[in-house]
């Protein structure tokens, strides 16, 4: 189990450094372009969900800089569905005081942060997967 926790830690950072690279050369659409193209198959949230989310917060402590929500939760959400789970990224905002927040979703629940969130704030976007079997 602890080799499986090291690889996926080694493994997010090595997403962080990724998203770093997309958000530069080509900015927030090809964070979106990449989600869109990226297929998962059919999985049932369960362990794994709470492994992966754990690695991406531990890889996001050793970053080099400091891991904003949308980073953190494009990260997890790529790394969920390399799993074959079916995780989509939710970009949500309070208007008065402005608040926005990225967090991930698997079925219809947060998973890497707290669900209070889905109560306190309004859905701007939402990315949602493509399963193999449905192509």
């Amino acid at each position: 189990m602890n080799w499986m926790r090291t690889r996926l830690t080694i493994r997010a950072w090595v997403e962080l450094v990724l998203y770093d690279a997309r958000i530069a050369l080509g900015g927030f659409r090809s964070i979106q372009r990449s989600l869109k193209k990226q297929r998962v198959s059919a999985g049932h949230p369960g362990q794994t969900t709470g492994i992966v989310c754990t690695a991406v917060d531990l890889a996001a402590c050793l970053y080099v800089k400091p891991v904003h929500c949308l980073q953190r939760s494009t990260v997890t959400v790529r790394m969920l569905r390399q799993n074959g789970i079916a995780a989509s990224l939710a970009i949500a905002y309070r208007p008065a005081p402005f608040f926005a927040h990225a967090y991930v979703e698997v079925d219809g629940r947060i998973v890497n942060d707290s669900p209070a969130y889905a109560e306190q704030l309004t859905v701007l976007y939402r990315q949602t997967p493509v399963r193999k079997d449905n192509e």
